[in-house]
């Protein structure tokens, strides 16, 4: 379960983050509610990175950590900023190796975070889209679930074996695609387009895109590699 919400500054579309927002929230309360006396189940925990302080200042939010260099915050978001006295800031030098997205992974994971969700984490900039796709990879090294998500698109690395369900998909569209070398023996069940025993490579991963969920439920299995899986609405 989602443990972790880390807000960027690319593209959001404010009432679909406030009703994800919701819907995990009220996922985790009732997961608290039921847990027994040895669990440890803790309240959602909202990170902004940098420009992605803006989103919870429109939203009417307090966001529990604030990460970043502030380059590219609005002068009304730094004043905003300084305005939050019991929430922790992690001011970063401009000159740095990680971008304020990553640092702000970093620091989750360093925290405890399990399962990480990146809203405002693609948009025009291609390089800083690139750049968050590859704190999915980092982050199953770590072995941290990392996922990103806007309303058109759901993002994340996908384990042998996971099943799908036709009722809960995020979208119409389902693609995959290899990162980190290729992904061998993909099978594909309960696909439009099924597959049995595929090398999916990247630069040949045409046939694994705008697939569609045929039966109640799908099965992936594959026997090797890091398999990307995107579902889409538009």
């Amino acid at each position: 379960m989602i443990d972790t919400v880390v807000v960027s500054g690319g593209n959001i579309q404010v009432d679909f983050a406030l009703d994800f927002l919701k819907k995990l929230k009220k996922e985790t309360n009732r997961k608290t509610s039921t847990q027994t006396s040895t669990s440890h189940s803790k309240a959602l925990q909202l990170i902004a990175a940098d420009k992605g302080l803006e989103f919870f200042i429109t939203a009417g939010i307090t966001p529990d950590l604030i990460v970043g260099d502030f380059d590219s915050l609005s002068s009304e978001g730094k004043i905003y900023m300084e305005k939050l006295p019991q929430t922790s800031i992690s001011r970063l030098k401009p000159e740095k190796d990680d971008s304020d997205t990553q640092s702000a992974v970093n620091l989750a994971i360093s925290q405890g975070a399990k399962d990480i969700l990146i809203l405002g984490g693609t948009g025009t900039r291609l390089d800083h889209v690139m750049a968050n796709l590859g704190l999915l990879l980092s982050g199953k090294e770590r072995g941290v679930n990392i996922r990103l998500a806007d309303v058109n698109n759901f993002i994340t690395l996908v384990d042998n074996g996971t099943v799908l369900h036709k009722d809960r998909q995020y979208g119409k569209y389902v693609s995959f695609f290899s990162v980190g070398g290729d992904v061998t023996g993909l099978t594909l069940e309960g696909f439009k387009y099924p597959l049995h025993d595929h090398h999916l490579r990247f630069a040949q991963s045409g046939l694994t895109v705008s697939n569609e969920i045929k039966e109640q439920e799908a099965r992936i299995t594959f026997s090797g590699g890091n398999l990307l899986m995107l579902m889409t609405r538009d």
